[in-house]
């Protein structure tokens, strides 16, 4: 088995990382912060009560903003990351599937664990076409399969969240996943939608600067993914992210996030009520 390798990323929480980094760096504008207030309270709520997992880097915004909010919980690891990268690319090689699989192995992606896990394990992500989760779910089948593991038992905990531009509703409204035949293998509630202002969902997904490199198939067994980088985007990207989980952080952020929760169907569940009180409150 290959030795994980994954990019470094501060921890933007506990900060312990940071030193001076910004010293002297203004204060960032945070675009589309109602946009990603409300995507991140849908996500929340449409995660059936598990664990999500935001892939590749499109949507860190979101995970900055409700790491933030989420650490004023008992709840603060609901939120992680999953970098990821691959689209419309050449079939895998041998040594490429190896080092893939301890990369999401080390974040709790494999087989074994899914099949042993409690909670459901939700996969979000900016969706256009839906190709990297379609590449995504095409490796973990596969692996499954190689692993003999139950598909019958994973399948239920697995979840696809896709982030969308959002537009005009009607019957004849294309949507992703009717193109992605996979989807059928897993039950409808496990493949979900929130939309977001279309404006924002081209920042997040075509403007934004992000904090990291795209862990494409070249770096999956690169080192130098796991050092810092310093360079001046790459801090301005950080002050960015910083000031989200701090915003996140505050009083009047958490209770718009539980305000939006409660407009949502899945509100009469125990556990979102049980979490959206918590965001009111802040733990003592």
């Amino acid at each position: 088995m290959a030795t994980p390798n994954l990019p470094f990323r501060w921890d933007l929480v506990g900060r312990d990382q940071l030193g001076n980094l910004l010293e002297g760096r203004p204060e960032p504008a945070l675009p589309y912060l109602d946009a990603l207030i409300e995507c991140g309270a849908r996500v929340l709520a449409r995660s059936g009560d598990g664990d999500v997992h935001f892939v590749g880097r499109s949507a860190d915004s979101v995970f900055d903003l409700l790491s933030g909010a989420l650490s004023a919980t008992s709840r603060p690891d609901r939120v992680r990351l999953l970098p990821f990268s691959y689209r419309l690319e050449r079939p895998l090689l041998a040594h490429e599937v190896r080092q893939m699989r301890a990369n999401l192995d080390a974040m709790g992606l494999s087989p074994q664990r899914l099949a042993r896990r409690r909670r459901p394990f939700v996969l979000a992500d900016l969706v256009y076409a839906g190709y990297t989760f379609t590449h995504l779910y095409g490796f973990l089948r596969d692996w499954v399969d190689e692993e003999r593991e139950s598909w019958d038992v994973i399948r239920l905990k697995l979840r696809f969240l896709g982030i969308t531009a959002r537009g005009k509703t009607s019957p004849k409204t294309w949507r992703w996943w009717q193109d992605a035949e996979w989807t059928t293998d897993l039950p409808r509630r496990n493949v979900i939608n929130v939309s977001i202002h279309p404006y924002a969902w081209s920042y997040l997904g075509n403007h934004q600067h992000k904090l990291t490199l795209s862990f494409r198939r070249i770096r999956w067994a690169d080192e130098t993914v796991t050092a810092p980088r310093h360079d001046d985007k790459t801090l301005d990207a950080l002050a960015e992210a910083v000031a989200l989980v701090e915003r996140g952080r505050t009083s009047a952020v958490r209770t718009r996030i539980a305000r939006q929760l409660a407009e949502e169907p899945s509100f009469a569940q125990p556990w979102l009520r049980s979490l959206a009180l918590e965001l009111r409150r802040g733990r003592s």
